[in-house]
């Protein structure tokens, strides 16, 4: 403590006499303050500045905010003017010392690592996670400064190259990072039918990378990203640095724009979500695939989990969503499953709890129901620990919704009483408008498997349902209010009013569509389907259940076959060219939805549901 009083002494006399300095006019630039504090401040003694910064800062305000006499009360004002001129120029220098050390720092911890640690530290100093991560500028000096080391060690010399080739490259990719969304019938995200216009192919064109340009090439025909890897033989260090800063500029930069994008119902969050699951799981597919390079498949596992941590931390992330509309596509079909082995081997904190929550609520929507269990009840577990209640409640909402889906009624029904119990405690409302829900929906359904007649019954049920759906309303939270209304719908349909059912349906599938869930999309569609036929309205029950149908089987999720069984009586009852005569009368809009290729799969995918009957 004695050490540091005459610092203090020497930094606020050194504040003076910048101020009265100023004040003459001996100061005449933001840059001679910039330059006296990167000549005066001592290594070490930012932090002791700082605080006799900020108490001449109060004393100045205090002195502007009581004077009363004009010519005293001007002169202070200027005196905080140039205070404050000390203080921008202090974060900015402190900004940049504090970058220089960290570069400093990383450059001594990688160049004296053992060979094969380097690119894991490499790694974890561009890891966005770090509370000062460096930007591309930093990231340059970076590797100038290994280049440095580099003249008789070959693997700092390729880490050097790799960097420099990566930027480099990525500065050519920055101007077509979303031009491709701009093409004509383009569709927004990465699924969908292979294409030569779409965001990987467009990428290809513009990269010089021999590897990320296969890569790219590989991505756009929706081939095994996995299998890439396994072709590429033993690919330089100097590459996979290359390949990996590439892919991770591409990631940022698209999360980036979308975030920008909040007003834009076609991307915004949605597509910022399907974004960072789409990067992480092409990085555990080339985990899997390098697996003949050790080093390189621990490389793309660290940053899969760097990317993962960074998304749980976003404010959007999915604690009641799961897969998005964007996140579509053969090769990426069962992606999420890749995304459990490397989390295993993770210990337990608040984003590994968040991101198992996601792959729950994604196995529930495949059908894979004790799988949704068993990470709900692991992600339970884990956000109780760490503290993160908004966490552990989304889990217990899921697992009342998983125990519904196996016809566990009870189980359900006590999942979200909990949820409900406890969310009221907490505050904490969106949990509480999806406990509702969830309550109200477990009790409908349990009371139409024990045929319970009493309207009382149903009547109490639809109450917590209304009840979710006004909180969530007023809450605005897109998920929760798409949940809510395909909720009511089904629970107006198991109770035999079909008619009451069908907006609320309607109002489910557009809200899902905002949300880009495409799992309550294609389950909202089988519903209305189901609605229309019971009151014979054959037409819209074909149309509405082709989609479904289509959207459902499009991720894999086991609920395709419920409309496919709908469609198939109905094609029995009225024949088969009456019924592609209504399906053709929709095309438009279904093409609209779905694409042609869409619309010219619902036959097969009817032929496939009658094959397996």
């Amino acid at each position: 403590m004695s050490e540091s009083v005459p610092i203090r002494d020497s930094y606020l006399a050194l504040i003076d006499e910048i101020v009265e300095s100023t004040l003459q006019g001996k100061i005449s630039s933001v840059e001679m303050v910039y330059q006296i504090l990167q000549n005066k401040i001592k290594a070490g003694t930012g932090e002791i500045f700082e605080l006799v910064l900020s108490d001449r800062l109060s004393s100045i305000q205090s002195q502007v905010d009581t004077q009363t006499d004009e010519l005293k009360k001007a002169k202070a004002n200027r005196k905080l003017r140039a205070v404050k001129t000390i203080q921008t120029q202090w974060q900015r220098y402190s900004q940049h010392y504090q970058t220089t050390e960290a570069i400093a720092s990383a450059i001594k911890e990688i160049t004296t690592a053992a060979t094969d640690e380097r690119l894991t530290i490499f790694l974890r100093v561009i890891d966005p996670n770090q509370k000062q991560p460096l930007n591309i500028q930093s990231t340059k000096q970076l590797a100038t400064g290994l280049q440095q080391f580099a003249q008789v060690d070959t693997d700092l010399q390729e880490i050097s190259q790799g960097i420099t080739c990566g930027l480099a490259n990525w500065e050519r990719l920055q101007e077509h990072l979303v031009s491709w969304m701009y093409e004509s019938n383009q569709q927004l995200g990465f699924g969908g039918v292979p294409t030569e216009s779409g965001p990987w192919a467009t990428w290809a064109k513009q990269v010089n990378s021999n590897v990320c340009q296969a890569l790219f090439r590989a991505l756009a025909r929706e081939q095994s990203v996995w299998e890439f890897a396994q072709q590429q033989g033993r690919i330089s260090l100097s590459e996979w640095v290359e390949l990996g800063l590439i892919l991770q500029y591409l990631q940022r930069g698209l999360v980036n724009w979308f975030d920008q994008q909040a007003y834009n119902v076609q991307a915004g969050s949605k597509l910022s979500i399907s974004t960072f699951l789409t990067f992480a799981v092409i990085w555990s597919q080339l985990a899997t695939g390098f697996n003949h390079q050790p080093i390189y498949s621990h490389g793309c596992s660290l940053v899969m989990l760097q990317i993962l941590r960074h998304f749980a931390q976003r404010p959007y992330f999915p604690l009641y969503g799961g897969i998005f509309a964007s996140f579509s596509g053969g090769y990426l079909r069962d992606a999420l499953d890749y995304l459990d082995e490397p989390l295993r081997r993770v210990e337990g904190n608040q984003q590994k709890a968040r991101i198992i929550t996601l792959l729950g609520y994604s196995q529930r929507a495949l059908g894979q129901y004790e799988r949704s269990i068993a990470f709900h009840q692991q992600a339970l577990e884990i956000a109780r620990n760490a503290g993160d209640l908004p966490c552990e409640l989304a889990n217990l909402n899921h697992l009342s919704r998983t125990y519904v889906q196996q016809k566990n009624y009870a189980q359900a029904i006590n999942y979200s009483q909990r949820a409900l119990m406890l969310s009221r405690q907490a505050g904490e409302r969106t949990a509480q408008a999806n406990a509702l829900v969830n309550l109200g929906y477990s009790q409908v359904m349990e009371a139409q498997q024990l045929e319970q007649r009493e309207t009382e019954v149903y009547e109490t049920a639809i109450n917590y349902l209304e009840q979710g759906l006004k909180l969530s309303e007023q809450l605005g939270d897109i998920q929760s209010k798409a949940l809510c209304f395909s909720s009511l719908g089904i629970a107006y349909l198991v109770i035999g009013q079909s008619s009451a059912a069908i907006p609320y349906l309607e109002n489910g599938f557009k809200t899902a569509q905002v949300a880009g869930d495409l799992y309550l999309q294609g389950r909202n569609l089988a519903y209305l389907s189901e609605a229309y036929y019971n009151l014979q309205n054959s037409e819209k029950a074909i149309y509405t259940g082709s989609l479904g149908m289509y959207l459902l089987e499009q991720i894999a999720s086991s609920e395709w076959r419920q409309p496919a069984g709908l469609l198939t009586i109905l094609r029995g009852q009225m024949g088969d060219e009456a019924f592609q005569y209504l399906l053709q009368q929709h095309r438009p809009k279904m093409i609209a939805i779905i694409g042609v290729d869409g619309y010219d799969y619902i036959p097969q995918l009817l032929g496939r549901y009658e094959e397996t009957m």
